[in-house]
């Protein structure tokens, strides 16, 4: 910081006005996954986010039991709201596009319950990467090959 930043911070005359600015909230979509069962199941997750202050728009899917809720939101309050006005068990959308998965059928990724092309989204770093041969399991898995039929002496 330098001391032209400090001259300005401290003869600063906006900081009384810029608050109300800093606690606006991010238009955002919130997608939530609830069981959805029959149509008054659908009415009364929609009605439980429909009166909340800065929702813009609700959609449902029940075939997937997804609710998507946009607008001037904080995703643990819609959370929290849907979970007790509902009294149904809910959480944030785990899954994303199997597209965008490097290795969508890997152990702890692939979901039988996931909807048609999705896989569950895992933020855990160990489980995105595969593990990797090592150079010695490379030489003997190549040694044996009946690519490389030169290799092995002994067949």
């Amino acid at each position: 910081m330098g001391a032209l930043d400090h001259l300005s911070n401290m003869f600063d005359c906006s900081s009384g006005s810029n608050r109300k600015y800093n606690n606006r909230k991010q238009l955002q979509t919130v997608e939530i996954k609830v069981k959805i069962d029959c149509e008054g199941c659908e009415r009364k997750v929609r009605r439980s986010v429909e009166g909340m202050k800065g929702v813009t728009s609700v959609s449902i899917e029940p075939k997937q039991h997804k609710l998507t809720v946009t607008g001037y939101v904080e995703p643990h309050k819609v959370l929290s709201r849907v979970a007790y006005r509902t009294g149904k068990k809910v959480e944030l959308w785990p899954y994303i596009p199997y597209d965008v998965v490097e290795h969508p059928y890997a152990q702890g990724v692939y979901d039988k319950k996931a909807p048609a092309g999705y896989v569950r989204y895992n933020q855990d770093p160990s489980m995105r990467q595969l593990t990797r041969a090592t150079s010695t399991e490379v030489r003997y898995t190549t040694a044996f090959s009946d690519e490389n039929t030169g290799a092995c002496a002994i067949m």
